[in-house]
């Protein structure tokens, strides 16, 4: 057995999660690499399965589920319940214990060619339904249960010990109808052969054949009880050739192809229709099969299309698969900085609600960022690309349990190996996370947003904590603590991804300088973390707008770290690891802000090169002096530096002309001086990547970020 490795619990937590998880619902599975996406998409089939499979054997109700590959047996039952039955919605066959998932992958990359890609969602859908449930299935539902006039009609939900009801026709059941006109016949006949009918009278004159008038009367009986049953019943044979020919995938692949029809609203109309049709036969199968039934949408290669495309698929999620009774949960595997640069360029997007961000708020309802690879992870990953040994058993069994399509050889190595086994307490998660969502409640409630889908988030991302915190046996902080971490990364993701940036960059720095102070420095609290670099983050504020708009309120920020919920760095460090519902990209961006664009401190540009703005806050007026010497300055601007008491953060602040007039320099020195100490113009620096052009910020300008002063 291999060792377990952080994707394995990562991939094991998500599959036990979606287990709880409500439909519909979105989930957000980001990553910038490609192949541990794929990897732990291929990891999640397989803990699905073994999930699913260990509910059923802990089950002990009334009626045991069936099997998923029926007999000849339970395709008879399915066919007589289709044909002559409804199922009856009550409180027990809508909250199954049990559960199976059926597993979709939907590449958008192998759509891109075409204009409607949402559609190819549904044929997808379409086609996967056929593969898992049978064609001639689908078609009988089609036939024989399936109303349009239902979608109008609001789902009654009755207390009852059946699941089923007959159809009746005429107060009479319908089974027992097509039975009495089977057995009919048969009697008749009997009773015709049995018992000589009385003979007609006879005229003089007239011969009468008595064998030719029985034939005829009976002939006359089997017509009158056979001859409206016949046409209904060549009516439904005809409904059903036709459904099985003109399948409603090729339907909609016609009404692609004609773009007189894809143009109209109404074709968008009657794919939504055919969705809802697919929700009502897996909402049938749900009563027969006695379990519920989840249909995995695995969305990859998205970030590979169009701007415009991307965008369609998004609203096909949100609006195709938004019915509050559907059963499909949409995993959109993705690399968000590449989704959110091109959905931000999209056509039409005019306002903040249009914006990636915002977009994404709105459908994803679990937000899963893959952790980075720690140095085991990197070692073995390396090891696995550079061994020539190739382990094909593993993968087989593997891969035969998913549809996943993969892109490389790499992603192939990732996945070669049989999942690890894990195996967390369920009945004590669900203890835990029942106390983390019912423990102080009064300081959580006032930092919860109001709408329900950022409610969802939360308590879905609280389970998903708890479950990789447990797999990866570390210990579990006091329970409103876990609650309250969730819901920092939820309200205030650009503050606290900040503030981890600020404390790995300390970290990395005490050991370049040997200095011991990292150790001591796990005691301190976030909130002073925050307030040692706000003045940084408030300079590039205008190049972050977009990052700062995702973020709450900055009042209730402080007070929440300040005050209800005094987080230190030890506490940031036992969460990273199970931090999955924050996006690393980011972070990503403030570090590129922060120091990737930071010019090295070379021998021979070292007069020329800017200093970095943390540097340039934390000097006094004697430091700027002592660079002012080193740079060989005159001294009379040391001397005016010492006067006006021009410290670091003055520098930072105060407006580029003003200090121009107050040193009164050459335009060579200012141009050596502003270049150092104040950086590249702003016409000059790079735009967010993330952001439409813009017109150019002054240096002192602010974009949704206050610098408001500490509540005493």
């Amino acid at each position: 057995m291999d060792e377990t490795s952080n994707d394995d619990i990562y991939a094991y937590a998500l599959s036990k999660t979606l287990t709880k998880v409500s439909s519909p619902a979105t989930v957000g599975l980001y990553s910038s690499c490609q192949n541990r996406l794929s990897m732990i998409l291929g990891q999640m089939a397989v803990y699905m399965k073994q999930e699913a499979l260990k509910i059923e054997q802990k089950y002990k109700g009334r009626y045991k589920p069936r099997s998923v590959t029926p007999s000849f047996c339970g395709f008879l039952a399915l066919i007589g319940r289709m044909l002559f039955y409804r199922p009856i919605w009550t409180e027990e066959n809508q909250q199954h214990h049990n559960i199976r998932f059926i597993d979709v992958h939907f590449s958008a990359w192998h759509f891109a060619g075409s204009d409607l890609l949402w559609a190819g969602l549904a044929i997808r859908l379409f086609q996967a339904m056929q593969m898992n449930f049978g064609k001639l299935q689908i078609v009988l539902f089609r036939v024989a249960q399936h109303d349009e006039e239902e979608e109008v009609k609001k789902k009654r939900v009755e207390d009852s010990p059946n699941h089923w009801r007959s159809k009746k026709v005429c107060c009479c059941p319908l089974w027992f109808l097509c039975l009495s006109i089977l057995m009919v016949p048969p009697i008749i006949l009997v009773l015709l052969l049995t018992f000589s009918l009385p003979k007609p009278e006879m005229k003089p004159g007239v011969a009468v054949n008595g064998t030719t008038t029985q034939v005829a009367l009976f002939e006359g009986l089997v017509i009158a009880a056979l001859g409206v049953p016949a046409a209904s019943a060549l009516r439904f044979v005809f409904s059903m050739g036709k459904n099985l020919i003109f399948s409603q995938d090729l339907n909609i692949k016609r009404g692609m192809d004609n773009e007189r029809i894809s143009i109209q609203l109404g074709f968008m109309n009657e794919v939504r229709k055919e969705m809802w049709f697919l929700s009502q036969f897996i909402q049938f199968m749900e009563v027969f099969e006695r379990r519920r039934i989840r249909v995995l949408l695995k969305i990859t290669n998205l970030d590979r299309c169009s701007p415009k495309k991307i965008v369609a698929v998004l609203d096909a999620i949100n609006i195709l698969l938004s019915d509050e009774e559907s059963p499909y949960i949409s995993i959109l595997a993705v690399n968000p900085d590449v989704l959110v640069q091109k959905v931000n360029f999209a056509d039409g997007c005019f306002s903040k609600e249009d914006r990636a961000y915002a977009m994404l708020n709105r459908i994803v309802t679990l937000a899963f960022t893959v952790p980075p690879l720690c140095d085991d992870s990197k070692r073995n990953l390396f090891d696995s690309l550079t061994s020539n040994k190739r382990r094909t058993g593993s993968l087989k069994e593997t891969c035969s349990l998913v549809e996943i399509v993969f892109d490389t050889k790499e992603s192939c190595q990732l996945i070669d190996r049989n999942p690890a086994a894990l195996d967390v307490n369920e009945e004590e998660v669900e203890k835990l996370v029942m106390s983390i969502l019912t423990s102080n409640k009064r300081n959580l409630n006032k930092y919860m947003l109001e709408d329900a889908m950022s409610m969802r988030r939360e308590i879905n991302s609280i389970r998903l904590t708890v479950i990789i915190m447990k797999a990866l046996k570390k210990d579990l902080p006091r329970s409103d603590y876990i609650a309250a971490w969730v819901a920092l990364a939820n309200q205030w993701p650009c503050r606290l991804s900040w503030i981890i940036q600020c404390v790995e960059d300390a970290q990395q720095r005490a050991v370049i300088d040997r200095n011991n102070e990292a150790n001591t420095a796990d005691s301190k609290t976030l909130w002073e973390v925050f307030s040692e670099s706000r003045a940084e983050l408030y300079v590039m504020s205008a190049q972050i707008e977009d990052l700062l708009e995702q973020d709450g309120d900055p009042e209730m920020f402080e007070r929440f770290l300040k005050m209800d919920f005094r987080f230190t760095v030890k506490d940031l460090k036992a969460f990273e690891e199970a931090t999955v519902n924050l996006d690393r990209s980011i972070r990503k961006e403030l570090a590129q802000l922060r120091g990737t664009y930071r010019l090295k401190d070379c021998s021979w540009m070292r007069n020329l090169a800017p200093l970095p703005i943390t540097t340039i806050i934390n000097m006094d007026k004697e430091d700027v002096c002592k660079e002012l010497e080193r740079m060989k300055f005159p001294s009379k601007y040391i001397d005016i530096v010492r006067s006006k008491d021009l410290n670091g953060t003055a520098l930072v602040f105060c407006e580029a002309d003003d200090l121009k007039s107050i040193l009164d320099m050459t335009l060579g020195e200012w141009a050596t001086f502003r270049l150092h100490f104040l950086g590249l113009p702003s016409h000059l620096r790079p735009q967010y990547k993330n952001m439409p052009p813009s017109p150019s910020h002054s240096q002192n300008q602010v974009s949704g970020f206050r610098l408001h002063v500490p509540h005493q």
